[in-house]
């Protein structure tokens, strides 16, 4: 497990819509890159068993591994509302200044803020935008992590060394 300054930089992050190609994207990522489970679409059997495979992929490439979810699976740490992480690395999930608040105060060692931009899992959703998402991110005292719509394209746009995406990983090109 790394401490705060050494969050990975990169985060791909699992969903139905990117399963398929979730072990060719694991082996083409940097490695030390971070991995969040999430897989909510399946049953609690096949999920522990998709997890433990990914969990073995992104090992193998030295990943952080993540679950959303409070489960002990011997993953890394758990990603989550603030009152819902589990032990080890703690990923708190947030969209504004008041969930941001709660995550610094639930002790949280990075935050997932989102949506930056457009995104395919919640269309039509407001977005923070570029300057919304600085006027938060500058502020928090723990490392932030874009997400929504994020590429490597708007990685740069945005000015932001950590970023996390579900189909923005699918290129691998440098951020």
């Amino acid at each position: 497990m790394r401490d705060k300054q050494s969050l990975p930089l990169i985060w791909l992050l699992s969903d139905a819509r990117n399963d398929a190609r979730l072990e060719e994207v694991l082996a083409a990522l940097p490695q030390g890159s971070g991995f969040v489970f999430r897989h909510y679409h399946l049953g609690p059997a096949a999920r522990r068993a998709r997890f433990d495979t990914l969990a073995a992929v992104a090992r193998a490439y030295g990943h952080v591994v993540v679950l959303a979810d409070t489960q002990e699976w011997g993953a890394d740490g758990h990603y989550g509302t603030p009152e819902r992480l589990g032990r080890g690395l703690r990923l708190a999930t947030a969209h504004d200044a008041r969930e941001m608040q709660a995550a610094v105060a639930a002790q949280a060692d990075g935050i997932f803020l989102s949506p930056v931009f457009p995104t395919a899992s919640h269309p039509g959703a407001a977005t923070l935008g570029i300057a919304g998402f600085h006027a938060l991110a500058d502020r928090s005292p723990i490392p932030v992590i874009a997400l929504g719509g994020m590429t490597h394209d708007r990685a740069r746009e945005l000015d932001w060394p950590r970023w996390g995406a579900i189909d923005g990983l699918g290129s691998t090109k440098a951020a």
